[in-house]
């Protein structure tokens, strides 16, 4: 079991029981690593780097090259790692479970583990595939492909168990009885691994961020230095870098009719004739900064819409004409805007919108309701999955449909989920601290015709004895924070009014386990007592080649 505080190679996260997640330095839970087997030691491809002693106390110097093992995968899809001999742990981007390795060591976290940076497989990991993207292992955004999609699954699901064991406090006999009232469920997959992103944001840059293989040949990188080429390029952030840019020609997560624009902006947007340049990170000179595509579908017809975004640092539409005709052509193409941000920041939301073509906003349809998606809105962004996902939502709710009962929508958002609720409950209450999104759930409500539901812009952190004076007592509470998870302000108010039911929607399992240990087991230093029972946990894989995993949690008052 995990100790009372730490940082957990599982759970990449701050879980030091009983106080709030940002109030503490980050320690190591040695205890929580991964539970996977390592793989046997083959023999390596070339020779290892000469062996130290290792024991109980060994530690690891910064810059030094070892040969590691891989035994399991951390929150963020970072691999947990060990030198043989030793329990030190290393967590080691882009190494999977069964991988035994090369890395250097790049920084040591307070002396009670490491970061590391993988140089060289010495062979692979276990259910190793051919990653489909040249880029998988360099851009960071689906660093698992190589994984097979079941290998994938599973450790999500570990992770969640261990999770829900070492910070939850929950016994493992009944996560996993063999009962069909076992409180942790199979793990939901997702049917289509690729192609199923709504939206994706590139980013221009005036350099070209190498592939990591092109850097490890040369000797600059056991100097821990990074090399770029000439020419400017649009594509992903480099892990870890606001400003470098890795190159991105086609990408198999968005859709197809996405692929389609970026293909087509990138084969235009350098052209000199076209006067066009990316934004400079630091001289904060440049017109280009981000292109951001999102994919709908027509409400009647059901055919993909997309919405092309174009964030410049001014406004000269004039510039823009050239790329617009091109990408008009396509057919699917329905929206053309120009967000303007003039700040030397990175954030591709802007000051002004200006629409440049046909209309300013996309549909998509969820759970047989209309949603209208501007360029800057929320949504969520696998909408395939988050249809099973919100599946799931409802029928842990367990409204009777009789409108008699009282929903209270925490952390609404938009109001997506809410509103899938709505026509089944008495009322929807739902709060939501950004303005924007509030607009949008009132927007969505009279789009769908409904009127039960009433959205409030209010900080669920900084709740006071007021909140809930407004509303009547709910019959059953949703809440889908972020993932930081609740504040503990929310927490004693959940612990008062003592729903019959909540729903706990999370992007963390990590504060997620932690938040249901406070429900059902209380937290003893504040004086609150527990009253909730943790009856079901659904892992959902909403982003497959991630490291994320969605879980739906029902809690029924003891």
């Amino acid at each position: 079991m995990a100790a009372a505080g730490g940082f957990s190679p599982l759970s990449g996260t701050l879980l030091r029981r009983r106080i709030p997640l940002h109030h503490h330095r980050r320690f190591l839970s040695i205890a929580a690593a991964a539970s996977e087997a390592p793989a046997p030691a083959p023999t390596p491809s070339q020779p290892p780097p000469p062996p130290r002693p290792r024991g109980k106390g060994y530690f690891p110097k910064k810059n030094e090259i070892l040969e590691l093992t891989c035994e399991g995968l951390a929150f963020k899809g970072k691999g947990v790692c060990k030198v043989d001999g030793s329990s030190f742990v290393l967590l080691c981007d882009g190494a999977l479970p069964g991988e035994r390795l090369v890395a250097r060591v790049r920084r040591l976290r307070r002396g009670a583990f490491a970061e590391a940076a993988k140089l060289k497989t010495l062979s692979p990991h276990h259910d190793a595939v051919e990653a489909p993207c040249p880029l998988a292992a360099d851009c960071g955004g689906c660093k698992s492909q190589s994984l097979a999609y079941s290998a994938q699954i599973h450790h999500k699901y570990v992770q969640v168990r261990d999770l829900l064991v070492n910070f939850g406090k929950f016994d493992p006999r009944k996560l996993e009885s063999s009962d069909s009232d076992a409180v942790l469920k199979p793990i939901v997959p997702c049917d289509e691994i690729f192609r199923y992103r709504n939206k994706m944001e590139f980013s221009f840059g005036t350099k070209r961020w190498m592939k990591r293989e092109w850097k490890e040949e040369k000797e600059e990188v056991s100097k821990g230095e990074e090399l770029e080429t000439d020419g400017y390029s649009l594509g992903l952030h480099a892990p870890g870098f606001f400003d470098k840019v890795l190159h991105v020609e086609t990408c198999l997560l968005h859709s197809e009719p996405a692929d389609k624009v970026l293909a087509v902006v990138q084969g235009s947007w350098t052209d000199p004739a076209l006067g066009l340049t990316p934004y400079d990170v630091y001289k904060h000179t440049g017109f280009l900064k981000h292109l951001m595509i999102r994919t709908g579908r027509n409400v009647s017809t059901g055919a993909p819409e997309v919405m092309v975004n174009f964030v410049t640092s001014c406004y000269k539409p004039e510039l823009l004409v050239p790329l617009v005709d091109r990408i008009t052509k396509i057919s699917e193409v329905v929206s053309v805007v120009n967000n303007v941000n003039t700040s030397v920041g990175n954030t591709s939301v802007g000051e002004q919108e200006y629409t440049l073509y046909g209309k300013p906003t996309i549909t998509e349809m969820l759970r047989g309701l209309t949603f209208q998606i501007s360029a800057n809105s929320f949504f969520q962004t696998n909408t395939k999955q988050a249809d099973v996902l919100y599946k799931l939502i409802g029928d842990s709710a367990g409204l009777k449909g009789d409108g008699s009962e009282i929903v209270l929508d925490l952390f609404c958002g938009t109001g997506t989920i809410g509103l899938t609720l709505a026509r089944s409950a008495k009322h929807v209450y739902g709060y939501e601290v950004v303005p924007e999104a509030i607009a949008d759930a009132q927007k969505n409500a009279q789009l769908n015709g409904i009127s039960n539901a009433t959205f409030v812009q209010g900080d669920l952190n900084k709740i006071n004895e007021t909140f809930g004076k407004e509303f009547p007592k709910p019959d059953i509470i949703i809440s889908d924070p972020n993932r930081p998870g609740m504040h503990m302000k929310l927490i004693k108010w959940l612990l008062e009014v003592k729903a019959p039911r909540i729903v706990y929607v999370s992007c963390n399992p990590a504060t997620c386990a932690r938040d249901l240990d406070y429900l059902c087991h209380g937290v003893e230093e504040k004086g609150l007592r527990g009253c909730y029972e943790l009856k079901r946990v659904i892992p959902v894989d909403m982003f497959p080649h991630t490291p994320h995993i969605e879980c739906v949690c029902l809690l029924e008052l003891c």
